[in-house]
């Protein structure tokens, strides 16, 4: 029976300097060891990595404010239609929703624009209308139902009399829901851009 011969360049072929002979166990007593601090796995002598490519660098911390605020305006108006149309079905006002709006306008604005300490402030203002605006999507939601209206029809011409049955309706409950979103948007901006 004859040896297989090894391939050119291959590194463990007997002979090679440095380098276990093959067919043998590196780890059995008496083997040719490693030197000592010197990592098997680190660079090869080339410098260059045997594994591959090293993992991409973590992306640069972000501070565009022009794309926060974009992501911001975006977020409230979504969440305005989506707290509004709650309004809407259930018929009743709910804190953890306007807190939930405040929170989205601020996280996307912190996550997209990074660290810019006037995004929290932009973000509060933009909750403080999202809020506002869900409110009245409530009250056209709830009226195209309650009066077989279209909502687009009442929502887009009949602005002035939803903003008049907001005035009408409005009490603490509605302050204080008003006063959740930005305090949630302020909170929200600074922990997105912070965790960046």
């Amino acid at each position: 029976m004859s040896q297989p011969v090894p391939p050119p360049g291959n590194p463990y072929a007997q002979g090679a300097p440095g380098q276990q002979p093959a067919g043998q166990n590196p780890f059995a007593p008496g083997a040719p060891q490693q030197p000592a601090g010197q990592n098997p796995f680190g660079q090869a002598p080339d410098g260059q990595n045997p594994f591959g490519a090293y993992p991409p660098a973590p992306a640069p911390r972000r501070n565009n404010i022009g794309l926060g605020i974009l992501a911001a305006v975006v977020a409230a108006l979504v969440t305005a239609g989506i707290y509004g149309a709650v309004l809407g079905g259930v018929e009743v006002e709910i804190g953890w929703a306007a807190v939930g709006v405040g929170f989205a306008v601020g996280f996307a604005a912190g996550k997209v624009g990074g660290t810019n300490p006037v995004l929290p402030i932009v973000s509060a203002v933009l909750a403080l209308g999202a809020v506002y605006l869900g409110q009245l999507v409530g009250i056209a939601v709830f009226a195209s139902k309650e009066f077989g209206l279209s909502f687009t029809e009442l929502f887009f011409q009949q602005f002035g009399m939803l903003t008049d049955a907001w005035n009408e309706g409005k009490d603490a409950m509605t302050f204080l829901f008003l006063a959740l979103g930005p305090v949630a948007a302020f909170s929200g901006a600074r922990k997105a851009g912070a965790s960046d």
